[in-house]
């Protein structure tokens, strides 16, 4: 930095006037040497005038120094970093930089310090799935169809997302954990698809709970006797609503409740019934259909001999009621309004039987299958008879279905289990409730149109070294504006 001078004229006392200078970067005080007076002669500074000069040097150096401006060092120059095959010292891993050996030392610390190199680890599939290649990535965890693009703008896509629950026993009947995604394969009419979600995770339940009341009484009094363990079989997080059905439905709960309110064994004791006999047909005596005659004929015309009333020749057997659809469709109807996130659940406890109900089976299950229910039961009564209960599945045409309850669980993807006594419908309870609320959960996109109104088939294969697997899932669906998000 220059120095900066300044000139000082201070006026004394005296006639000669003294100047003196005084520098910003140097602090020496003013001592008179080499100031003249007016004739000549060198005068010596008084005190008034040395203190007024240091006072005024001190005040002027700071803003002489900020007339200057700072200098700014230059930053260093980056330097490249030193490659590793420069070094002349072995690097152990985890250790860092060691003393530089002689060749033979070297070569034998580095032998001996450098593990081998470890293979990288292995995204491919297990050895059973090892030429599929079909689906290498992974699921995405809570895909909902809509993306964010560079911008930050929420894109929204029309999908049609369908979610398959799905069941896998072995060949004892014990469910099979432990699978991942890799274990699946989806196919929709014939066409595998990639499986965009997959959980194990519990879901709860909302279950619609059907009682049949149109079971003789003995049968009956068992149902009866097991409706208090149904409460012990769920848990808080679960909801129920209860139907009964003998000539048609009735809503036990008037809707649905916590699973562990106080209101489910008083729900429980309004269900329970006596049951329905069935009748004896009678063609002939005083209880026979025709029993008021007059000349060997009825008096009544509507009641004439070989039609409804039967004659003693032809017997007519009284037609029984059981409105087995209609209670599956009134159940199905208060079930389809509850949130998503939870399974849709109705538990049947029945003989099977259907006669009588308006609604068919076809049309029942196009709801089921459209809003995402499924169907599971305990068979009582005939159905839970060893042997019978195949031979109730036949048909005969023109006489009362005996067991169709196996059709609405084979086609949601439901489970049917025959008990025939108390302590086993009670145990059918809390193992179905268990299965149904721990299953795999697979959800996919399907390729089909968004909503053509056409039902969908869906085969779920599970790939393991063991080929006896039971695999539990729904037959198809019909596509709703449910699934559009």
């Amino acid at each position: 930095m220059q120095p900066f001078w300044l000139v000082i004229c201070v006026a004394g006392f005296s006639k000669a006037a003294f100047c003196g200078s005084a520098s910003s970067n140097n602090s020496e005080a003013f001592a008179g040497n080499g100031i003249l007076g007016e004739d000549g002669i060198p005068v010596k500074p008084g005190l008034t005038a040395i203190a007024l000069a240091a006072v005024l040097s001190l005040a002027l150096t700071p803003a002489a120094r900020a007339q200057q401006p700072a200098a700014i060092p230059d930053a260093p120059t980056p330097q490249p970093p030193t490659p590793l095959n420069a070094l002349n010292v072995p690097i152990t891993p985890g250790k860092g930089e060691g003393n530089p050996p002689d060749a033979a030392a070297a070569g034998a610390s580095s032998s001996a310090d450098v593990p081998p190199p470890q293979p990288a680890p292995s995204s491919q599939p297990p050895a059973s799935q090892a030429g599929d290649n079909f689906q290498t990535t992974p699921p995405e965890v809570g895909t909902t169809g809509e993306g964010v693009d560079k911008t930050g703008m929420i894109l929204r896509v029309n999908v049609n997302a369908v979610e398959v629950p799905v069941t896998v026993k072995d060949s004892k009947g014990n469910l099979v954990a432990g699978l991942t995604w890799r274990d699946f394969k989806v196919f929709e009419n014939n066409t595998r698809v990639p499986i965009s979600f997959f959980t194990v995770d519990a879901f709860p339940l909302s279950i619609v709970f059907v009682v049949d009341q149109s079971v003789p009484s003995p049968v009956m009094a068992k149902v009866n006797d097991s409706l208090g363990a149904i409460q012990g079989a769920l848990t808080p997080y679960d909801e129920l609503a209860v139907f009964s059905y003998s000539n048609g439905p009735q809503n036990r709960s008037g809707g649905f409740t916590g699973a562990q309110s106080a209101r489910v064994p008083f729900i429980m004791a309004m269900t329970k019934e006596a049951g329905t006999d069935p009748l004896v047909p009678v063609n002939d005596g005083p209880f026979a259909s025709c029993n008021i005659r007059e000349n060997g004929n009825c008096i009544d015309p509507n009641l004439q001999s070989g039609r409804s009333a039967g004659n003693g020749s032809f017997i007519t057997i009284p037609k029984e009621i059981h409105t087995l659809n209609d209670a599956i469709l009134a159940a199905a109807k208060e079930l389809a309004k509850r949130p998503k996130g939870r399974r849709r659940i109705i538990y049947v406890i029945s003989d099977g039987k259907e006669n009588g109900s308006k609604a068919t089976i076809k049309e029942v299950l196009k709801y089921l299958e459209t809003n995402k229910i499924a169907v599971y039961g305990t068979a009582v009564g005939d159905s839970a008879r060893w042997g019978e209960g195949y031979i109730n599945r036949i048909h005969i045409p023109f006489t009362m279905a005996d067991n169709i309850l196996y059709k609405y669980t084979a086609a949601t993807g439901g489970q049917l289990i025959p008990e025939s006594d108390r302590n086993g419908i009670e145990k059918s309870y809390q193992k179905i409730a268990e299965e149904a609320r721990n299953q795999y959960t697979l959800v996919y996109y399907s390729h089909e149109p968004f909503i053509d109104g056409k039902f969908r088939n869906i085969e779920v294969r599970v790939d393991r070294a063991q080929k006896d697997v039971d695999v539990i899932a729904k037959r198809g669906y019909y596509p709703s504006g449910q699934d559009a998000h």
